[in-house]
């Protein structure tokens, strides 16, 4: 592949990578300031992208991701995967999607069809929601941090 697609690639996956999490980073901020059950047609239009996104993207931002890192891959060589620092950081991102995947999205699902006065648990795991945001927008920071330092793990 010729390495001049590289800054596009690159440019590509990052924001590719960056949206697939979107979702599961802002909707719990979006419960909060509601305070009550989001309702596609009662939310603002911010709040009913992000939950398009979530329902009917997720998939073709994964295929996305993953043709530009296969293209990222074929651009710069296997030996990128020499890298110390960027197993760390595909590491953390596989972490990041499980927990959006297995945790964030089946507790958000069961927020939806929640009222904040009619169920008394909707506070409690509403806050959830946001503490384990926070772990994913802490993790998705590292890996900033990770692809932008390029530090010597080992």
């Amino acid at each position: 592949m010729p390495q001049t697609l590289f800054p596009i690639l690159l440019v590509v996956h990052i924001a590719l990578a960056v949206a697939l999490f979107v979702p599961s980073l802002l909707l719990p901020f979006a419960f909060r300031a509601r305070r009550g059950s989001l309702k596609p047609e009662a939310v603002g239009p911010v709040t009913r992208f992000l939950l398009a996104l979530q329902a009917r993207g997720t998939v073709w931002i994964g295929v996305g991701l993953a043709v530009t890192g296969v293209g990222l891959v074929a651009t710069l060589g296997w030996g990128l995967f020499s890298q110390p620092w960027l197993v760390v950081a595909l590491a953390i991102y596989a972490a990041n999607l499980g927990l959006a995947y297995f945790i964030q999205l089946p507790r958000l699902r069961t927020l939806l069809g929640l009222r904040n006065g009619a169920d008394g648990r909707w506070p409690a795991l509403a806050r959830r929601q946001r503490y384990i945001s926070y772990v994913m927008a802490g993790l998705v920071g590292t890996i900033a941090f990770l692809m932008s330092t390029k530090p010597a793990l080992w």
